[in-house]
């Protein structure tokens, strides 16, 4: 697998075992259409980081500082090697805790974010535990956005306690479902 774009288009991303689910570049690609040039000076979280190729696909499209989440000490490791060798000295912040634990970490710190790209494992549950947190701690600035990657055949609600879908995409067995705050009247 390789970075697609930016600083760093061509690097490899090398991800071994049978556990480990990367973004495919096709999807990785549309992620970052969807987001165009706004990705320059963002703040971006790549939870359930895995090899950490979302994350350092937005390093090296401009993103100004990424914070990868991931609970496996090997892929820690890895996106901390991978980091280094794509020569992001800068804005590279990795965390060996739980997706959930990270979005309470970064309310108390009182930090709001620009985009927070969440992909756990297919069959798990965590994707309904994770958005009501973001929703519920003020964690994404006002213009931000929430990317959900999923499997297709999964449904995800279209408001989540203060988050609204704004748009579903569709490649083959994967969905990208965003979502941003709902507008307070």
């Amino acid at each position: 697998m390789r970075i697609t774009a930016g600083k760093a288009k061509g690097r490899s991303v090398k991800a071994k075992g049978k556990d480990i689910r990367p973004t495919a570049a096709k999807v990785r690609e549309a992620i970052f259409n969807i987001i165009g040039p706004q990705i320059q000076g963002a703040t971006f979280v790549d939870l359930y980081a895995g090899t950490g190729a979302v994350g350092l696909e937005a390093l090296s499209r401009g993103a100004s500082k990424c914070y990868f989440v991931e609970i496996n000490p090997l892929r820690v490791e890895l996106i901390k090697k991978l980091a280094t060798q794509f020569g992001f000295k800068e804005g590279v912040h990795v965390y060996r805790m739980k997706a959930v634990n990270f979005i309470k970490r970064l309310a108390d710190r009182g930090e709001k974010v620009q985009y927070i790209f969440v992909d756990p494992p297919y069959q798990s549950e965590e994707i309904m535990l994770v958005l009501p947190l973001i929703a519920k701690h003020p964690v994404l600035a006002d213009t931000g956005m929430v990317i959900v990657e999923h499997f297709s055949k999964r449904r995800l609600p279209d408001s989540v306690e203060g988050l609204c879908k704004l748009k579903e995409y569709n490649y083959g067995d994967t969905n990208i479902t965003t979502y941003v705050l709902e507008v307070k009247e």
